[in-house]
């Protein structure tokens, strides 16, 4: 039917009767007297099509939620449903015999997947429109890993059933879902339940297909009870002793039986496919590093860190002259112990830290907001001469507790699907287990140095004479910190070699220019190599290097003006992958490097694909999925518009967090302030994204933001501004001093970057399970997934902020108190996760 027919639906149907009658214009004018004449006409014609006998068979095996069996009308066999029967001879008690419309109706029952499809979409789209429309900025927020692993296969199933309560209370009810071992039913709201109350089911609408004593009926225990304002949905247990076998027995047949015509419920694997992808996407692109910490004989050790292509520079930075990796020097006992001692909700410092190299020697110094507090007579020493040296950096660490537990995710689907899910959904081994058995907590190290920041500490006056006392915050090399192992996130491993860690020093000719860098890691065809300086070439270019330091060691090689091809340049460009040129006459990189590695195979830190402990990667980052500290986000393209469609984080009452749920809906979190920046021509999101590509480290930029809840307008309440856009620091501190008079000041580090692939390896399982009975279903969640375009991370980075602007500890912490409203919504934080 064409869509100028679609609101004559009605009448079209009232007069499909009457259609080979005599009086039909008659009638069809009285019916259809509102109606202009040319749409009167069309529908007529409409009317006269649908009335054509009609010779073709309908097979719908596969296409219906239903089982078909053949059906024979006027000695032509038909494959239809229960649903399409009915509606079948009907449609041919209305037209008299097999017409086009009968054809029609029947390929177009409700239960048909192509209809469910359809209606699907449509629903989807018009939530999406009104949310675009109302709360543009506004998404759901979720934990990586919340999802409900299933003993046993559940089947949407509705039949009535009736309740007795223990004081023997009739309450009629209607099931949702049914499975061997429980059931999930509608009651009417004017009853009451509590968890662990006893009841007893009558299964009424089933006592005709099994026999069991209908007085005592089957009992079951209340586990669970959400209220709506339609209804009440009630989730039971099976109290396995007071059940008859002869049920049991009828109820694993009857799903077995029926789950591909009644649909097997599967929620908790869509929502698992959906979060094991936002996963996916984050994984690769977050530039904090968690850091694994044992207790072992009362002290805090940090054991293993967690390395992807964006955040291994942190630790790189720790790697001394023998390449040998000392992040426990900034990560140390007395630190975690000072960071454990904080709230729950603030369990985060400042880090600052900059390095000496003497005689080729590295020493590294540091010190933490509390220790240079402590310290004011060498606090601006500290920052004012660590800021005007290059290997300053500012750094905010946090911790977390976890749980041993969470480092097993099994699938979403019952061991009984197949053994291949039960074998995924085995625990770890307990050799891998033994490896990780003192792992108590997770400290995440962020990288928050930037330009603004820096120029001014560097600006603090400093007298030279003070700079020898700073040897108080020096790491002494004789008290070497424990070995941190480094782990990769497993993800798509698309190289052709080995890539091993080395820093050495490098030269690159380009044209008339020469640019001096060091090398991030190596291979025997290419390399990785970060530049002090603004790259002006582009990708496929030609470009020269020298290795001066690797010259030393070598006198069979001249390393001088080797030829490489440039592969890939870094947003900011200044870091380059390269790959050898070799021909006939130019394999001198390649030889070179082959030799090196070979004979230093030891000496050098690869980048293993082959684990030490078979699944203790993926354990840890089990481990960091379940315990996210900051918030992750995710946006999609929707047209041209690139909307909020997902946030993650686990640490509800956080000040982000407080920030993000003002005017949001339970389990929504609102990214106004993103949005809304002050004097941006340009949406920043839009336009990063579309500027970057996939596999460029993400871009950070800085934001301020005033909170004042009191206020009523959102553009009140949240007023935000990068902060490089301010003319000097006078104005961003009155910013800073207006936003706390007046409620709250906030400032955040913004990491974007453009969405890869996920690894569909990850999620084959449960998309093929997806793929058996809810094809459709699974069709809608893919165009969902990947619409997704772009990741980001937002990390507090409040307290630096004000440090670097002068405010007193006190004022911090002044600071960190919850503007009065959260007391009001305190309830969305608390609940965000339970919805």
């Amino acid at each position: 039917m064409s869509q100028d027919l679609e609101e004559y639906q009605d009448i079209i149907e009232q007069l499909k009767p009457m259609i080979n009658e005599p009086e039909f214009n008659q009638v069809l004018s009285q019916v259809a007297s509102n109606v202009p004449k040319q749409k009167r006409f069309l529908i007529k014609m409409e009317l006269k099509r649908l009335a054509k006998p009609c010779l073709r068979l309908i097979d719908l095996r596969g296409q219906v939620a239903g089982d078909c069996r053949q059906y024979t009308y006027q000695d032509k066999s038909h494959y239809l449903d229960d649903t399409a029967i009915d509606v079948f001879e009907r449609q041919v008690r209305l037209f008299g015999e097999y017409t086009m419309g009968v054809y029609e109706a029947v390929k177009n029952t409700e239960n048909s997947y192509r209809i469910i499809y359809q209606k699907q979409r449509e629903e989807a789209a018009k939530e999406e429109q009104a949310i675009k429309h109302d709360e543009p900025h506004h998404a759901p927020v979720m934990q990586f890993g919340d999802f409900a692993k299933r003993s046993e296969e559940r089947m949407n199933f509705a039949v009535n059933i009736e309740l007795f309560t223990e004081l023997n209370k009739s309450i009629q009810a209607t099931t949702i879902d049914v499975s061997v071992s429980g059931l999930k039913v509608k009651v009417a709201n004017e009853h009451l339940f509590k968890v662990g109350e006893r009841v007893t089911v009558q299964f009424r609408g089933l006592e005709g297909e099994y026999s069991i004593d209908r007085k005592a009926g089957v009992g079951y225990t209340i586990t669970d009870v959400e209220s709506t304002k339609k209804e009440q949905r009630v989730s039971l247990k099976k109290n396995d002793e007071l059940v008859p076998d002869s049920f049991e027995e009828f109820f694993e047949k009857f799903i077995h039986g029926n789950k591909r015509r009644y649909k097997v419920n599967m929620d908790n694997t869509l929502t698992a496919i959906k979060l094991k992808t936002y996963e996916q996407y984050f994984i690769p692109n977050f530039t904090s590093v968690p850091i694994y910490i044992e207790k072992v004989n009362g002290l805090n050790i940090p054991k293993y860190a967690l390395i992807n292509d964006s955040n291994k520079d942190p630790l790189y930075y720790w790697s001394d002259e023998q390449f040998e990796l000392r992040i426990g020097y900034l990560i140390n006992h007395q630190r975690i112990e000072r960071l454990l001692a904080k709230h729950e909700n603030y369990r985060e410092m400042m880090l600052f830290a900059f390095n000496h190299v003497k005689d080729d020697k590295v020493y590294f110094y540091s010190a933490s907001e509390d220790e240079l507090f402590e310290r004011p007579d060498l606090m601006k020493v500290f920052l004012g001469y660590g800021a005007r040296k290059a290997s300053w950096r500012a750094y905010k660490l946090q911790i977390t507790d976890i749980h041993l537990d969470q480092a097993h995710m099994p699938l979403s689907l019952p061991d009984s699907v197949s053994s291949a899910v039960k074998r995924q959904n085995h625990p770890p081994a307990p050799r891998l287990l033994s490896r990780i058995k003192n792992v108590r907590h997770i400290a995440l190290l962020t990288d928050v140095t930037d330009d603004v920041g820096t120029q001014i500490y560097e600006r603090i006056p400093i007298r030279r004479g003070e700079i020898a006392n700073l040897k108080v915050f020096g790491h002494p090399r004789n008290r070497v910190p424990p070995t941190v192992k480094m782990f990769r996130f497993k993800y798509h491993n698309q190289r052709k070699e080995t890539r091993y860690q080395l820093r050495t020093k490098v030269l690159l000719n380009f044209g008339d220019m020469t640019l001096e860098g060091s090398s991030e890691d190596v291979s025997t065809r290419g390399l990785r190599v970060e530049l002090s300086d603004f790259f002006h070439g582009d990708e496929k270019d030609l470009v020269k290097l020298s290795f001066p330091t690797l010259q030393k060691v070598t006198r069979k090689y001249k390393l001088v003006d080797l030829p490489y091809r440039v592969k890939g340049i870094s947003y900011d460009r200044n870091v380059l992958h390269l790959h050898a040129v070799t021909d006939a006459s130019n394999k001198t990189a390649q030889r070179f490097f082959d030799e090196l590695i070979r004979n230093n195979r030891s000496k050098l830190k690869a980048y293993k694909e082959e684990e030490e402990i078979p699944g203790i990667g993926n354990a840890l980052r089990n481990l960091y999925a379940r315990n996210i500290i900051n918030t992750a986000f995710f946006i999609r393209k929707e047209g041209i518009e690139f909307v909020p469609d997902a946030l993650v984080s686990a640490n509800m009452n956080s000040r982000i967090n407080n920030l993000l749920s003002y005017d949001a809906e339970p389990g929504n979190f609102n990214l106004h302030f993103l949005y809304s920046t002050y004097g941006v021509e340009l949406d920043f999101i839009q336009y990063t994204l579309k500027k970057i590509k996939t596999n460029n480290k993400p871009i950070m930029r800085e934001i301020f933001v005033a909170f004042d809840p009191s206020k009523e307008n959102i553009d009140e309440v949240v007023k935000s501004r990068f902060s490089d856009q301010f003319h000097g620091d006078k104005e961003r501190k009155n910013f800073i001093v207006q936003a706390m008079e007046a409620g709250q000041f906030i400032a955040v580090k913004v990491f974007l970057a453009r969405a890869g692939r996920p690894d569909m390896e990850r999620l084959q399982t449960e998309i093929n399970y997806v793929g058996v009975y809810a094809i459709h279903r699974a069709k809608v969640l893919e165009e969902q997934l990947w619409s997704i375009i772009g990741v980001g991370d937002l990390v507090d980075v409040t307290d630096e902020v004000m440090i670097r602007h002068h405010f007193s500890q006190n004022q911090l912490r002044d600071n960190q108190q919850m503007p009065a409203y959260h007391k009001v919504k305190s309830a969305n934080i608390e609940n965000l996760l339970k919805t």
